[in-house]
This record gives structure tokens, C-alpha cells and sequence, in this order.
């Protein structure tokens, strides 16, 4: 086993000299590990520190070289990690990895991710594949207790945002968007492929906290148990009608002519009272971890879908005013808020008319 050290967090770890440094990744040798997702680490401590619960159990499924895993097992208190992966390799990674750090609550595993979930169920169960999330998800579900949580992490990202359209069609059933809207329709796409994943064994969920960051969607869901649940998860779903020449958007909960973008998740993308209590105190890249913080704290997180500011200035041809000047002109007519899917990108419940009349006011305040 070659490798190099690496901190991260408040962790120590022993990864591949050879490793990606940013991007999706390649796998350039028999165990995986990319440093920028650091972040997605650090996310992952942070929530689950907020949790404050006692004796959770937390099952890492793929683990490679068992960075997540160690880092929970390190810096969360209170956790019981196993540290999965069906890689031999990786198998020597996790160990030594849970070596370095002196660690007693954290077990290493080399089984197939069926064999774990389907032999023990968790409180947490982390789903993070290289690629879609799709072919592993049952089994996740499966190893979810009830008011478990389920983490996914998807880094097919081209075709749940549409680079793709027939890919994301075959995995995730469901009709992504291109343009300036397509993280957001990829990230409730995701969402709501679990959401009928788990409807099917008569679940149901309740979103934590759903991002998207560099090159991959990520969820966190809590796992309610029975058909009422499923029932109620199921009519949160629904389909974005997307008109270029209008820039007109819309959500409707049954498809028609126009709604034919999706099925996704309508409903909330995150728990307000979590994150007021997530920290980013010892992580990696803690200037990252408040920003995106402090979006999410304030981002409007169900339908209406995303606006880009550039989207307006191509469709009026006028030029584009200060973006916060024309926040605080949305502001003043109705709900409105910046998204952490992009600089420019925001969201607000306003007819499209409102929505120009307060961009012609921002842009006359600052001429």
C-alpha cells in the first residue's frame, strides 16, 4: 500500500500518492480519493455534529479509503461507523486510516454494500458511489432504520442537468432541463428518484439538507416508515414547464404539454433549525463552510425554481444592474432570495413582469 498523508478537518489520513485533486475525478489506481471533496466531507461532520444525538450508528458503505468514516468516527461524537468498501484494497486504506487516528469506534468492513445493509440497518447510511447513485440505492434504503437518514451523493451530474437528456432518462426516469435552471431541476430529479425509491417500500422523507457543489448533487433525507409517510413524500412531487422565448417557469403536480420537465421534488430543501445549529468550527475549509451557510440559511427552498440575472439582461437587452440592488428590488415587491447554485442565480415567487419591473429599478437607481 502506497500512500501519502493528508489532513483534513481534525483528521489525519493515509490516501494514494497518485489522486484527483478536483473535478469528478478518475480512479487512477485500485482505491479512490478526491481531495475536493474535502467539502462534502466537511458538510457531513458539520450535520451531523448539529444532530446531537447519542450512539448513532453510521454505515459508510463505499468507503475507498475511508476518509468519511474516519472523519465522522473522529470528529463527531457519540458515532459508531462502519467503514465499508467491497475493495480489498481500500479494505487496507480503511484500516490504516483508523489506525493513525487511534480509533475504537470506528470497524472496518470488506463486503459487497448489498451484504452489509441487508445483515444490519443503521441510524445513518451514506451512499456516496463513484458515478450514479442509482444502482446501490435500494439496498440503502433497506440498511435505514426507522427515522434513519439517508445521505446520497450523485456526481453524475452532466445528465441530471441535461448534457445527457437520454442518460438521465434511463436511470433516473425523469426529464432534465438545460439552461440556466438545470442544477436545481437536477438536484430535486435526484431527490425525487429517492423519493419514489422509497415510496416503493411504502417510506417516506423528509429533507435535511440538498445541495448542489462543484461537480455533484448531494441530499440528506430522514427515513419515515409507512404508506402515509410515502403518501405524503409522493405529493410534494411534481414537473417545471420551461419556456426560452418567454423565460416563463412554472411547477405543476401533474405533467401536461408545457410541465414535462421531471418528475423531482417540489418540497423543502432543507431543515432551517439544523442549520442554524451547524458549525463550521475545525473544518477543512471553514471560509467555504460559512458561506455556503449563510446561503442556505437564507435561500428560499421549495418551488418557485431558479432565475439568473444574465437571463434577464439577454431577454430585455438592457444591461445588467448591481445584483444586490436588484435583490433589494425583488425584496421590496415579494419573496425573493440568492441560491447557493450560483453568483447570479436567485429565486423568488414573482410573475415574470414584477420580476423586470424590478430589474429596470435597480438598474435606473444605479445610473
Amino acid at each position: 500500500m502506497n500512500g501519502v498523508r493528508v489532513k483534513e478537518g481534525g483528521t489525519e489520513l493515509i490516501v494514494p500518492e497518485d489522486h484527483s485533486v478536483k473535478g469528478p475525478g478518475k480512479i487512477r489506481g485500485s482505491v479512490f480519493f478526491n481531495s475536493q471533496m474535502a467539502f462534502n466531507r466537511d458538510v457531513n461532520v458539520m450535520l451531523l455534529r448539529a444532530l446531537n444525538r447519542e450512539d448513532l450508528s453510521v454505515a459508510d458503505a463505499m468507503s475507498a479509503t475511508g476518509a468519511r468514516a474516519v472523519r465522522i468516527a473522529n470528529e463527531v461524537p457519540g458515532t459508531h461507523v462502519t467503514a465499508n468498501d467491497i475493495s480489498i484494497d481500500a479494505a487496507e486504506f480503511i484500516k490504516a486510516n483508523i489506525e493513525l487516528n487511534g480509533l475504537t469506534n470506528c470497524i472496518p468492513s470488506n463486503k459487497p454494500l448489498g451484504s452489509l445493509l441487508a445483515e444490519k440497518s443503521f441510524d445513518y447510511v451514506d451512499l456516496d458511489p463513484f458515478g450514479s447513485p442509482v444502482p446501490f440505492l435500494h439496498a440503502a434504503i433497506a440498511g435505514c432504520k426507522r427515522k434513519g437518514i439517508l445521505a446520497v451523493t450523485a456526481t453524475d451530474a452532466a445528465p441530471l442537468s441535461g448534457a445527457h437528456r437520454a442518460k438521465c432518462e434511463r436511470r433516473y426516469s425523469a426529464r432534465p432541463v438545460r439552461g440556466h435552471m438545470c442544477h436545481e431541476v437536477g438536484l430535486r430529479i435526484l431527490m425525487g428518484h429517492i423519493c419514489r425509491e422509497l415510496a416503493r417500500l411504502d417510506r417516506g422523507m423528509v429533507p435535511l439538507l440538498s445541495f448542489s457543489a462543484d461537480h455533484y448533487f448531494r441530499t440528506y433525507v430522514t427515513v419515515e416508515n409507512g404508506a402515509g409517510a410515502a403518501d405524503r413524500s409522493l405529493s410534494q412531487m411534481g414537473y417545471v414547464s420551461y419556456d426560452t422565448s418567454t423565460m416563463e417557469r412554472s411547477f405543476s403536480s401533474e405533467p401536461d404539454r408545457d410541465h414535462k420537465y421531471g418528475p423531482l421534488w417540489g418540497g423543502r430543501l432543507f431543515d432551517r433549525e439544523l442549520l442554524s445549529r451547524m458549525s463550521s468550527d475545525g473544518m477543512s475549509d471553514p471560509g467555504r463552510c460559512d458561506s455556503m451557510l449563510g446561503l442556505w440559511r437564507q435561500e428560499i427552498d421549495s418551488v418557485p425554481v431558479v432565475y439568473s440575472i444574465d437571463e434577464i439582461s439577454s431577454f430585455t437587452k438592457r444591461p445588467t444592474p448591481r445584483f444586490g440592488d436588484f435583490m433589494e428590488s425583488l425584496r421590496r415587491r415579494g419573496d425573493a432570495s440568492r441560491t447557493h447554485l450560483g453568483p447570479v442565480l436567485f429565486k423568488t415567487s414573482l410573475p415574470l413582469d414584477e420580476i423586470i419591473s424590478a430589474y429596470d429599478e435597480a438598474y435606473s437607481a444605479g445610473h
